[in-house]
């Protein structure tokens, strides 16, 4: 039993470890966007179902001795991909599907590891049921989730902050390789249990030997619980990632709470009681539908707090239902797999499809009415009053759904999706007052904004203003013929900085955002500077072109939550300098909700004996945006400008601080 439950418990703590070890690692490659971790989910999910496919049918056509030369066959072959390192020949060039090329690095660089961990859990439970036929297999189910959830939560505490992330692929596949072992040895020992388990079974084993196998109605509710929860999962991260808060710690945060729900009701069947559950469940789902309309802006705290309530519910539900539906121990594989690949399905539904189908995150609205009546069909059994409040609980989400994309698609000119999330365009009202704005949003965060009067299009708006960080670095750059580099483009308002001579060369990896400013503004086309966009993520751009000699250097990147740390290391420093002219300047927007990034800039900036400065516009008394810029200079006589003076302050350092590289960053430290 102990060799079992190491063997599961290391399978199942690898096994989700490796998950934002290898999503850190690729995550600079498509420009930070917090899709990368759901496109992810996608692949750990269709792995998993493949790893119980692969499971299901070794246990029911292989013989045993086979299944154990196969299995041990294969473990040794796993071996030979460690260390689980991304080949550097999967960088995107900016034109590709990132979703596809994500998931074919998956594949090459985890893809036999990943399916191995993910064959352990139903491989070695059907082992000890075949060797102990009276044993609590289910709860060597809940200690896999138990160990899952452990990884999930000591990574960013431990893991993240303590050891660089290409060291962390190493030692994690130190820790395969100590996996392998114990699997072998589990296979290897199964064989010689079950041949005295066979002598020693009993007659009260025989029920379970005899228990009836499940109906087609069972397998259609396990294929529909756990897909409403992998959906639900998935709708929801990508809800309080890119409509309240794109922090990379609430990546693993819904995923560790729908772990909890598998450990919770498989570990024993008290701990599910549907009388308790469902009146939470209805209340909670109703905010959450609430919640969804565009008109209500919830304060952050309750919204985070309101969603993953909302998901920790729903997935007790999911689960409890489950855990009472399970089979006898000799129908187990053919339980996981349909569990595997429900999962599959409401992945692949959120993270590929969806993207696609919907312009707005429409399928969270949707998944709230699927999962009113999937309770109704479910519950069935209980009072019909029960039954009647669930269906008139659906109708009520559908309301709700289908009003907020009403309200969006009404009140947008402009909506678009993709990969790195939606895009739209609104225009204040009237549009004929002289204050009128045409506004671009991703996600809650405005991207730039321009006046619709002819006469004001040209006007500076927003975070760009003349006493803004950028504003004075441009006014201190040489009146003629600047050249200006920006990474982040947004409704492209920099270029109304522009004058004859000039050239403003904008970076972006959103094919959209470049439509967008194309087509909804006109600060690109009615510049007066000479205008070139350039389509793919800004560092990767740069590292492959000459030297561009800018006079000043915009890296607009880090005003929304979810920030792309890859554009503020040592290396990305390297990389600026190489296209800076020696009197240039750095400009670093660090405008943010909950992220200190000017000291990051300037721990950065020291380490190349840079010299640095924090600009702070409160904007008062105009129509601008307070901002906060960072600027970064090799010449320290540029910080005595006199377009600067007053207004440069000193950036107050964080404690214990270390320089971020590619190889290692860490934003709990720099959590306000």
């Amino acid at each position: 039993m102990l060799l079992y439950a190491c063997t599961i418990f290391m399978s199942a703590f690898l096994l989700f470890l490796v998950q934002p070890i290898i999503a850190k690692q690729i995550l600079p490659w498509f420009g930070g966007s917090a899709a990368v971790w759901t496109t992810c989910l996608v692949f750990f999910q269709v792995a998993l179902l493949a790893g119980y496919a692969y499971t299901d049918f070794c246990t029911r056509q292989i013989k045993p001795r086979t299944q154990v030369i196969v299995h041990v066959l294969l473990l040794l072959v796993s071996l030979g991909v460690l260390p689980i390192l991304a080949d550097l020949s999967w960088k995107p060039l900016g034109n590709e599907d990132p979703g596809l090329r994500i998931l074919g690095l998956l594949i090459a660089t985890i893809g036999l590891p990943y399916l191995l961990l993910a064959t352990t859990g139903p491989l070695v439970q059907a082992w000890y049921s075949r060797s102990f036929p009276q044993g609590t297999v289910y709860r060597l189910f809940a200690l896999s989730n138990l160990a899952s959830m452990l990884s999930l939560i000591s990574y960013p505490f431990l893991f993240e902050t303590w050891i660089p992330t290409a060291s962390q692929a190493r030692w994690w596949s130190v820790g395969y390789g100590l996996f392998a072992l114990l699997c072998m040895t589990s296979a290897i020992s199964s064989l010689r249990s079950s041949k005295s388990a066979t002598l020693a079974v009993t007659d009260s084993a025989a029920p379970l030997a005899d228990a009836p196998a499940p109906r087609r109605r069972d397998l259609l509710l396990w294929l529909a619980l756990s897909a409403m929860g992998s959906w639900l999962l998935l709708a929801i991260t990508n809800h309080i990632t890119q409509n309240i808060a794109s922090i990379p710690f609430l990546w693993l945060a819904p995923l560790t709470l729908y772990l909890l729900t598998f450990i919770v009701c498989f570990e024993s069947d008290g701990w599910y009681k549907r009388g308790l559950i469902l009146g939470p469940l209805a209340i909670t789902l109703g905010f959450c539908a609430w919640g969804l309309q565009t008109e209500y802006r919830l304060d952050i705290r309750i919204a985070i707090s309101l969603y993953l309530a909302g998901l920790f519910l729903c997935c007790m539900f999911f689960h409890g239902e489950l855990a009472k539906m399970r089979p006898a121990p000799r129908y187990l594989t053919q339980f996981y797999l349909m569990v595997s690949l429900g999962g599959a399905l409401g992945g692949i539904f959120v993270g590929l499809i969806a993207p696609r189908l919907f312009s707005s995150y429409a399928e969270l609205g949707l998944g709230i009415v699927v999962t009113a009546l999937l309770a109704a069909i479910t519950l069935r059994e209980l009072p019909i009053q029960v039954c009647l409040t669930s269906i008139a609980l659906a109708g009520v989400y559908g309301y709700f759904w289908n009003n907020q994309l009403s309200q969006q698609s009404e009140d947008a000119r402009v909506m678009m999706r993709n990969f790195y999330g939606t895009l739209s365009t609104k225009d204040t009202t009237p549009e004929i007052a002289h204050d009128a704005v045409r506004r671009l949003t991703h996600g809650v965060i405005i991207h730039g904004e321009q006046y619709l009067s002819e006469s004001r299009r040209g006007e500076l708006t927003t975070y760009y203003g003349p006493d803004s960080g950028v504003g004075i670095a441009i006014q201190m750059a040489d009146p003629v013929n600047r050249k200006v580099g920006v990474i982040g483009l947004g409704a492209g308002t920099l270029a109304a900085w522009g004058q004859p001579g000039d050239t403003y060369r904008f970076y972006d990896i959103n094919p959209q955002v470049i439509e967008i400013a194309d087509s909804e503004f006109t600060f690109l086309r009615e510049s007066k500077a000479t205008i070139e966009t350039v389509l793919g993520d800004a560092r990767l751009s740069l590292e492959r072109e000459a030297p561009q000699n800018f006079d000043v250097l915009v890296v607009d990147a880090f005003s929304s939550d979810s920030i792309p740390v890859h554009l503020i290391t040592d290396q990305a420093m390297e990389v600026y300098l190489r296209h800076l002219k020696p009197g240039g300047s750095l400009v670093f927007h660090v405008s943010n909700r909950f992220l200190r990034i000017a000291p990051v800039v300037k721990t950065i900036a020291d380490h190349h004996g840079l010299f640095s400065t924090e600009v702070r516009d409160g904007a008062e008394a105009t129509d601008f945006s307070p901002t906060d810029w960072v600027l970064v200079t090799r010449d320290q006589t540029l910080l005595q400008h006199e377009a600067l003076a007053g207004k440069g302050l000193p950036i107050v350092d964080i404690p214990g601080l270390t320089l971020w590289t590619d190889d290692f960053s860490s934003l709990y430290q720099i959590l306000k």
